[in-house]
């Protein structure tokens, strides 16, 4: 046999996609693992023509799942990022959109034992150190993937999947505010540098000479913005102690503009060098946590809500995203203990990926 067989789901989760594997599948080598990985995916083609990705960031990412030896979690969830033409895979980063199908994936693949009406999963995000409560549907004692639940970007309808995220607050950079300022002037442009479930640097998008409301596939077209944001993502990248980060996804880039449909604020997100159709969730938790942080470049964008949880509601570029935050005020900004969210999932396809041989033969 010329190819290498490994078992696989292949599950939208939220609104990303990619296959969902058990890590005692995968070369331990993490090396090896990208080659495997980048082989899988199809990365170094536009349309992954040679792989089972999908051409766009969303698209190209990779979850890893084993049984966690941690006291608190099930399952450890490992994430890859997989670029679409570059033939980079980035270890460093989490996704919270793919993690909503963790929960049904660790199900399915037999990690954890389903219950009746309803059963809990305990993740561990190992790539950040996060913590991620899941309550995954199974009525029958098998994972349900019809409901009622809508998310935006996402047609139709499934079951909920509800997320508590814990402990996302410096899992990357081990700060709050990883350059110690609420803002910081980079490049001419007023940044707050924060590190929340996602490093990011968020701006006011007038900065750029945005109105914040472009789609985008028109800020996808606008070659001069990205250029300069690009140039403030990396000079802050260094600022947050993250070294050079050109060949990382992280940290993320997001822009802030006043809401016009209801919500609390309007946003765009890049991943980083594409503009997100949706929201990350991971970056939803980060804005989120920001609007709430006086003195940062949000302050001013909204009447926040005066209760505990807040309800954040992030308008993006295909509709909006609530982020429920349980948090407190303190003298030196906010202390975040958890953030809530609903997305969904659906198993798409099961079944072998095959990965050439000469990559790997599937001996560990």
């Amino acid at each position: 046999m010329t190819q290498t067989a490994i078992p696989f789901l292949f599950m939208r989760g939220g609104t990303s996609r990619g296959p969902y594997l058990n890590r005692a599948d995968l070369p331990e080598d993490l090396d090896q693992l990208a080659e495997v990985l980048i082989a899988m995916i199809g990365s170094g083609h536009p349309l992954n023509i040679d792989g089972i990705g999908g051409g766009a960031a969303v698209t190209t990412k990779v979850a890893m799942l084993s049984r966690s030896d941690d006291d608190w979690a099930d399952v450890d969830y490992f994430f890859a990022q997989v670029s679409v033409e570059d033939r980079l895979v980035d270890f460093k980063p989490t996704c919270g959109n793919i993690l909503s199908g963790v929960g049904p994936a660790a199900i399915e693949m037999g990690l954890v034992t389903a219950q009746a009406g309803e059963t809990p999963v305990n993740i561990r995000a190992v790539n950040t150190g996060a913590k991620v409560a899941a309550i995954v549907q199974t009525p029958d004692g098998s994972v349900s993937y019809e409901g009622d639940a809508q998310i935006d970007g996402v047609p139709g309808s499934s079951a909920p999947v509800a997320l508590q995220f814990m402990e996302t607050v410096g899992g990357v950079t081990g700060a709050f505010l990883p350059t110690g300022n609420l803002v910081d002037i980079v490049d001419g442009v007023d940044v707050t540098c924060m590190d929340v479930a996602m490093p990011m640097v968020i701006a006011k998008a007038e900065s750029f000479g945005l109105s914040g409301y472009e789609s985008a596939a028109e800020l996808d077209e606008n070659a001069e913005f990205f250029q300069k944001m690009e140039v403030v993502r990396l000079k802050a990248g260094a600022l947050m102690g993250m070294g050079d980060v050109s060949k990382s996804v992280t940290p993320k880039f997001g822009l802030l503009a006043p809401a016009t449909q209801g919500g609390t604020v309007a946003t765009r997100y890049f991943m980083p060098w594409k503009t997100h159709p949706t929201m990350a969730v991971t970056g939803a938790q980060c804005l989120a946590s920001c609007m709430l942080t006086p003195g940062s470049v949000a302050s001013g964008f909204a009447n926040l809500p005066n209760e505990n949880p807040a309800r954040i509601t992030l308008e993006h570029a295909s509709g909006m995203i609530d982020v429920l935050v349980d948090h407190e005020l303190g003298s030196e900004g906010i202390k975040l203990n958890s953030a809530g969210l609903v997305r969904t999932a659906r198993l798409l396809a099961k079944g072998e990926v095959m990965v050439p041989r000469h990559i790997w033969n599937g001996v560990r």
